[in-house]
């Protein structure tokens, strides 16, 4: 079973530089989609053979997430179910018979840290909300979780310290989460692996210069543990200042 997730900076935008061609080649059982920055009547591209869940948020041209699922989902459910957390778009649940799959798009703290306080509310209720799922049966979760957890997962570590998405707070949080029974699939399947990244900011050329961040992820269930074959980034996949990223399973 194949899983993608990506934050495309605007579907739009993406569809006319690559996405298609990525889409259709990868052929994945579910493709999940972050910062679609867009409502879901706004564009004609088909996703054909998928089934289409659209979160957008109320302001237009902002966050968003979208989920595109072969397979028709149990059920299906939008945000965390806490009116705080409601309106930006962030998070689409859906239910498989083996696993719940949670698509997020984590809040940016922001420059100066201006939504650092509401990040640590967001990652509070969005831990309980995993957590209750995970009482049901196991869950994966994907998406930009905005956050370079170690040392390892960013080029310049030393100059981003306490910087938004490497802060002690938010790492901490991650650390939490992880700590709940959750597993990094990636660091779980290459835990030395350097230089793996899945975002790079457009400036000072640190895509070529693969000066960049892995704030994209799957998260998973310790249960699902044996069910891990290869957690992929997608580093040559141009669209967005993120490239995609992949979960595979082994099939039960």
């Amino acid at each position: 079973m194949k899983l993608i997730s990506w934050n495309v900076n605007g579907l739009r935008a993406c569809l006319n530089k690559g996405f298609d061609t990525f889409f259709r080649e990868q052929d994945a059982d579910v493709f999940c989609v972050q910062e679609t920055k867009m409502q879901p009547g706004q564009t004609d591209y088909p996703f054909e053979g998928y089934h289409q869940y659209w979160n957008s948020a109320v302001k237009k041209g902002y966050s968003g997430t979208a989920l595109f699922s072969k397979e028709e989902p149990l059920s299906v459910s939008y945000d965390i179910g806490i009116e705080e957390h409601t309106g930006e778009g962030r998070a689409i649940t859906a239910e498989y018979p083996g696993f719940y799959l949670v698509t997020v798009y984590t809040p940016n703290a922001q420059r100066e840290l201006t939504r650092l306080d509401y990040r640590m509310s967001w990652e509070d209720a969005f831990r309980d909300y995993l957590l209750q799922l995970k009482s049901k049966k196991p869950v994966i979760v994907c998406g930009d979780m905005n956050v370079a957890h170690q040392e390892i997962d960013l080029k310049n570590f030393k100059t981003n310290r306490g910087n938004a998405g490497f802060t002690d707070e938010e790492r901490g949080k991650m650390s939490q989460l992880l700590n709940s029974g959750f597993i990094d699939t990636f660091r779980y399947l290459y835990p030395d692996k350097e230089g793996a990244y899945s975002w790079w900011s457009y400036m000072f050329q640190a895509r070529a210069k693969n000066a960049g961040w892995r704030i994209d992820y799957f998260l998973a269930s310790e249960e699902l543990k044996e069910r891990i074959e290869d957690a992929v980034i997608y580093s040559d996949i141009m669209g967005s200042d993120h490239c995609p990223v992949g979960l595979i399973l082994k099939e039960n």
